[in-house]
């Protein structure tokens, strides 16, 4: 037999062997209890309980929001994970509680809150300020000029059709 042949062979065999021990159960999610945990859920929401968590997590986000400057509160930079914490904490309890989210009573809260924080951080209008000249320059300049150069090099190839053909 061909040295080759042999090779070829042995590469196929190793692939098969290969192959098979990946299919066989020696994957990583094989040894891993991988069953779901199953919770009760109620078939109706408890609005009581789902308000008294939502003033939980309001109580938290508002003694965080007490650490950051009022100036700040219309900038998002400043209390991101703040906002993101209470979003989270409403999220979370409402659906432990056995309610969906967002519903109603989770958004009327939040819209409370928002009133309470942030009801100042809405501009009269918006103000459209122009690019500066430069930039406003560039940016018509560059479609006109390779609208041209595209019709320049469409009538020097139908010149040259002739050549390229």
């Amino acid at each position: 037999m061909d040295t080759n042949a042999l090779t070829v062979l042995k590469l196929f065999l190793v692939g098969i062997f290969v192959n098979t021990l990946m299919s066989s159960g020696l994957s990583a999610t094989e040894n891993i209890n991988t069953k779901a945990t199953v919770r009760p859920r109620m078939d109706i929401c408890n609005e009581t309980i789902l308000l008294l968590e939502m003033e939980k997590c309001g109580e938290v986000f508002k003694s965080d929001m007490k650490l950051v400057d009022p100036q700040n509160w219309c900038n998002l930079t400043h209390f991101i994970r703040e906002y993101n914490l209470f979003s989270t904490c409403t999220e979370d309890n409402a659906v432990h509680i056995g309610c969906y989210w967002p519903n109603p009573l989770v958004e009327s809260y939040i819209i409370q809150i928002h009133k309470q924080f942030f009801s100042n951080c809405t501009m009269d209008s918006v103000i459209w300020v122009d690019p500066p000249d430069d930039t406003l320059t560039i940016l018509i300049l560059i479609p006109v000029v390779l609208t041209l150069a595209m019709i320049a090099l469409v009538v020097w190839c139908s010149k040259r059709s002739d050549i390229l053909a």
